[in-house]
């Protein structure tokens, strides 16, 4: 499927090179890993274990950095964020903490002229955003954003079978349980669902949205209304209480044929985080052109701005 970004015009021109975007300026990129609650250890075990011929063999994990004080994790030893910032052997920063901090830190590490990975949502509000990619650009520094929603073996074969279909009408309904705080908004940090509509359908925009909230019962539910480019209508629904599944539910009405159900498709050898690390370091070795890391750019902005938007309706 053609991506959507192409299909709604997005701007072409092109980055700076990077560092080291066609150069040999690193055999290896020292690389911290800030947070270690579950994706920072999966980030420290992908690095330490990559696949085997892939431009994941450029990391060196050098340290990982935590408010917590720990001991030794799967060989790899706390160190001082300062020390973090200012080794010269240091060169990729991978955040892993809450939502809330991830801003604080990619701005930190940025300013010190490391590229930067870090998980999704980089920020919760857009303008915040497009700040620190100026910052990257201005440093000369990779900064990306994690999106394994879009490589699940499942997603893509979603969207191989919407294809060539003309949609009339969509919903998307996320059921979970209750997040932590320091998640932000909902519709920041169910931004995974805001971005498979957008990956799927291009440009929206939001002509409504409503919170329900019951802090007694743990329950929230965000309910969203889209219209793509065409001028279709779209549903994003973010459900969560104690003890509701984690699901995705679809509703997707075609000219040809509806799609009720994601598809039921075997995970694929590679896991999800590997995929997101391989690509993320050929962009550090220059692989990616500057095009298609554009495109993922405008992209990610665009779901920030539908986000903040959401969130102003919600609170109005």
């Amino acid at each position: 499927m053609t991506d959507c970004c192409v299909e709604y015009g997005c701007p072409r021109e092109r980055n700076t090179k990077t560092k080291q975007q066609g150069t040999a300026f690193h055999n290896m990129f020292g690389a911290v890993v800030v947070g270690m609650g579950t994706a920072g250890s999966v980030r420290i075990r992908d690095m330490l274990a990559p696949l085997p011929g892939s431009t994941a063999e450029k990391f060196a994990v050098k340290g990982f950095v935590s408010r917590r004080s720990l001991e030794t994790q799967q060989g790899v030893s706390q160190i001082p964020v300062e020390e973090a910032l200012s080794r010269e052997d240091i060169h990729v920063a991978f955040i892993c903490t809450e939502n809330a901090s991830h801003e604080d830190n990619v701005r930190m590490f940025l300013q010190a002229g490391k590229h930067v990975c870090v998980e999704y949502p980089m920020t919760t509000n857009n303008k915040t955003a497009v700040e620190l990619w100026d910052l990257a650009q201005e440093k000369g520094v990779i900064l990306h954003e994690e999106h394994i929603e879009l490589l699940t073996e499942d997603y893509n074969q979603l969207k191989r079978e919407i294809e060539g279909k003309i949609l009339q009408e969509g919903t998307l309904h996320f059921t979970g349980g209750p997040l932590k705080p320091g998640f932000g908004f909902p519709a920041f940090s169910g931004i995974a669902r805001l971005t498979w509509l957008v990956d799927l359908f291009g440009k929206l925009s939001v002509t409504a949205a409503t919170l329900e909230e019951d802090s007694a019962k743990s329950y929230s539910k965000m309910t969203v209304k889209l219209l793509t480019s065409e001028n279709r209508p779209l549903t994003w629904i973010e459900e969560r209480q104690p003890h509701l599944p984690r699901s995705k539910n679809i509703h997707f009405q075609f000219e040809s044929c509806s799609l009720t159900q994601i598809p039921s498709v075997p995970r694929g050898k590679v896991g999800l985080f590997m995929q997101d690390l391989i690509h993320f370091s050929a962009k550090l070795v220059g692989q990616v052109i500057p095009d298609e890391s554009q495109r993922e750019k405008v992209r990610i902005l665009h779901c920030l701005e539908l986000a903040d938007t959401i969130q102003q309706l919600c609170q109005s």
